[in-house]
């Protein structure tokens, strides 16, 4: 007798199976003809009142739209104010700021990086230009275009900077292009 009491006093709670067979079961045989007449009348009460409470929301809504409309307040508005909200609201968490700190920390290192780096670069480009061979190069070019000034008609044998006498040679091979069409045109023009 013990085992079967124990089986009435169950303290787990129902599971699904257990559910649907107290859904299914027919309660209506249990109850007397007052019951039934209680239950039903406060079934009508409660749809009641839910109805009521629904156009008494829906009325309140109306009136929010209203006072929002008067306010200039709009969709639009509202949905920037909510995205604001959510961003600041975002940015206070712990993980965006640890996130920030992070980014922040490696965007400093990566500056920094690149900065040592184009240093590095300078000094290359600095050292190789004082370097013995550039000079050499420096020196051969400035020489090629003293003998070319020479054979073109220059007058300047002063040599000059290595920036002068690039400047000075574009100006004579454009003279010389220049020159060489003028003669095919005098040569067209005779025949």
């Amino acid at each position: 007798m013990e085992a079967q009491a124990q089986g009435l006093l169950e303290t787990e709670p129902l599971q699904g199976r257990d559910e649907d067979a107290v859904a299914s079961a027919d309660f209506s045989s249990m109850l007397s003809e007052q019951e039934k007449e209680e239950l039903k009348a406060e079934l009508i009460q409660l749809e009641d009142e839910i109805t009521t409470l629904r156009q008494v929301l829906s009325a309140k809504e109306r009136h929010l739209v209203e006072i929002k409309q008067k306010l200039g307040m709009n969709l639009m508005n509202e949905l920037k104010q909510n995205f604001s909200k959510s961003w600041h609201d975002m940015q206070t968490t712990t993980a965006y700021k640890k996130t920030q700190e992070t980014l922040s920390h490696a965007g400093q290192k990566a500056t920094a990086a690149f900065s040592n780096v184009g240093t590095a670069i300078s000094k290359k480009f600095g050292d190789m230009r004082n370097s013995p061979t550039f000079k050499s190069f420096e020196e051969r070019v400035e020489t090629t275009v003293t003998s070319l000034k020479t054979k073109v008609g220059g007058t300047n044998h002063g040599g000059g900077s290595f920036e002068e006498v690039l400047s000075s040679t574009a100006q004579a091979s454009a003279q010389s292009s220049g020159g060489g069409a003028r003669r095919a045109e005098e040569e067209e023009l005779r025949c």
